[in-house]
């Protein structure tokens, strides 16, 4: 059998993270999508995604395909009705695809938009991340559904007597060359999962459930809410609650960070804080990219959304409900805009464009500093951001 994440419609209702990555690179839990749906079906995906990416994440298609919406998470209910297609079948739940299984020839048919086949109706919902909002939402439930599948039947490393735990120690894992000392862990709101080769420095106080990735580190008297994940080569300090940095990003010194979901290559300065919650404890509208307006989000905390390599320097303040593009460059006082286009350049006092060529010596930078190379590919994923994104930097 022949896997493929499939991105739909539900793409531009995840902008900006989706920009430079398909939904099913998306990190929710202790796992991205992709990663879950490989361990429950011990099995390789390839990617039907937007054009500017297909380079990045290939498609392979097969004699035999099951195509999978990349926004749908996997359980078992979901898994078995998958499963359960019959060649030249497509399963919908109301008039959202879930998944498909065609042959060849209907396969390259249906990634490139057609879509005459057999159509099943569940008659259950299946669990979508439908808007960015439901990453920190069902970060609780993903992350204990994550932490189960990851340990069952395994034996976590011992926790050094440094530290103090609050509630069931077999809610604590720790993996193989973690290191966590002189701090303070609650597992009675849920698990605790430590990567490889994470670091959890002394002063930490940490209530479940929660998640550092491998090679991530949890800097000096964090105080950590759940349900946070920090993904993998991460750096964070100062207070967290209920939010996902989905990796290689940083938050490293003191300042608060709640319901948000923070994408890669990012970096908050010292003292960098966001409102989650509006004074008038109104529901929070959010800026969407297929209306290009602001939408309620139908929730009373929401934080900040930043899309990939985006960064701001230290005492920056983000209000209630904001959304910032792919590679912006903020600074200064006051609160910035709800919304900041991709590739700004300021802040409260103004922006202006953030020069691409400007753009892209930082990202090779920072890449650099990961042992990683920005190659050609990734830069042109960048300048189909910076040419699309072209109409909202407006200032």
């Amino acid at each position: 059998m022949n896997y493929i994440f499939y991105d739909n419609d539900l793409w531009e209702e995840l902008l900006p993270l989706t920009f430079t990555k398909p939904i099913a690179e998306l990190r929710v839990g202790i796992l991205k999508i992709s990663e879950k749906w490989q361990k429950h079906l011990n099995a390789s995906f390839s990617y039907a995604t937007k054009e500017h990416l297909q380079k990045k994440y290939p498609i392979s298609i097969g004699s035999d395909n099951i195509v999978i919406n990349g926004a749908v998470l996997p359980n078992t209910q979901t898994l078995q009705v998958i499963q359960s297609l019959s060649t030249g079948q497509a399963l919908y739940y109301n008039d959202t695809f879930i998944a498909c299984r065609l042959n060849q020839q209907d396969t390259e048919a249906f990634v490139n938009g057609e879509n005459n086949f057999l159509q099943i109706r569940m008659d259950f919902q299946p669990t979508l991340i439908n808007h960015f909002c439901k990453i920190f939402s069902l970060n609780g439930e993903e992350l204990e559904s994550d932490f189960e599948l990851i340990t069952k039947d395994r034996k976590s490393q011992p926790l050094s007597s440094t530290n103090k735990i609050i509630g069931s120690q077999h809610l604590l894992f720790i993996e193989e060359g973690a290191k966590v000392e002189a701090s303070i862990i609650n597992t009675h709101s849920g698990p605790v999962y430590i990567g490889k080769d994470a670091e959890i420095m002394e002063g930490c106080l940490i209530r479940g459930p929660f998640a550092i990735c491998e090679h991530a580190t949890l800097k000096m008297g964090a105080k950590i809410y759940g349900a946070t994940t920090i993904g993998p080569h991460s750096k964070v300090g100062g207070e967290v609650n209920n939010s996902v940095i989905i990796g290689y990003s940083n938050k490293a010194h003191d300042g608060f960070l709640g319901n948000s979901v923070i994408g890669e290559w990012c970096n908050l300065g010292a003292d960098t804080n966001n409102s989650n919650l509006k004074n008038n404890y109104e529901m929070v509208k959010m800026w969407n990219y297929p209306l290009q307006k602001f939408v309620s989000t139908q929730l009373q905390f929401a934080g900040l959304i930043m899309g990939d390599h985006s960064k701001c320097g230290i005492n920056t303040m983000f209000n209630t409900g904001t959304v910032v593009g792919v590679a912006c460059n903020l600074f200064g006082d006051g609160f910035h805009r709800n919304f900041v286009p991709s590739f700004s350049w300021g802040g409260a006092q103004g922006y202006t464009h953030y020069r691409f060529e400007k753009a892209i010596e930082t990202a090779k930078l920072v890449y650099q500093r990961r042992n990683l190379t920005f190659d050609k590919t990734d830069e042109d994923i960048l300048a189909w951001i910076y040419k699309k994104t072209e109409q909202f930097r407006n200032y």
